[in-house]
């Protein structure tokens, strides 16, 4: 799995953008629809920030700045670092690792392509932990 390509794991489904304008408000509402942790913000089609679950903790509830009225611009983390999708997942599990953030854009040609989290490196291992447990289940069952 770690010598995959970044673009055989990324997910492009899980894509979520909004301008810099948007709301703290509206764009936790938008991750929570979507189910992810992160907004790639963007403006005039190019990446220009960031905004995860942990800046509305850290930037917002915790300074007590009011979601309804806080753009992401003013709480996202700008210029976010990106990866190529040719790079493997190894490497962007690294550069995560070294600079303490869980999510990575995915960039080609300059261009938003799509997400890697460290999550992507859980999914499988916890998959196939399922897939055994449930092997294990029938075996018994079966036994009995």
């Amino acid at each position: 799995m770690f010598g995959q390509s970044v673009r055989s794991l990324m997910e492009r489904k899980k894509l979520v953008t909004a301008p810099p304008a948007t709301t703290v408000r509206k764009a936790a509402d938008l991750m929570a629809r979507r189910k992810v942790g992160a907004v790639l913000v963007v403006e005039r089609k190019k990446l220009i920030g960031i905004f995860t679950e942990r800046d509305a903790l850290f930037r917002v509830i915790a300074k007590g700045r009011d979601p309804r009225t806080t753009s992401l611009a003013d709480v996202m983390s700008k210029a976010p670092t990106v990866i190529h999708p040719d790079k493997s997942f190894g490497y962007a599990l690294l550069v995560m690792h070294e600079n303490g953030f869980r999510h990575l854009p995915v960039v080609e040609n300059g261009k938003l392509v799509g997400i890697v989290s460290a999550r992507n490196a859980l999914d499988p291992d916890l998959e196939e932990f399922v897939s055994e447990s449930r092997r294990r289940e029938q075996i018994l069952r079966e036994a009995n």
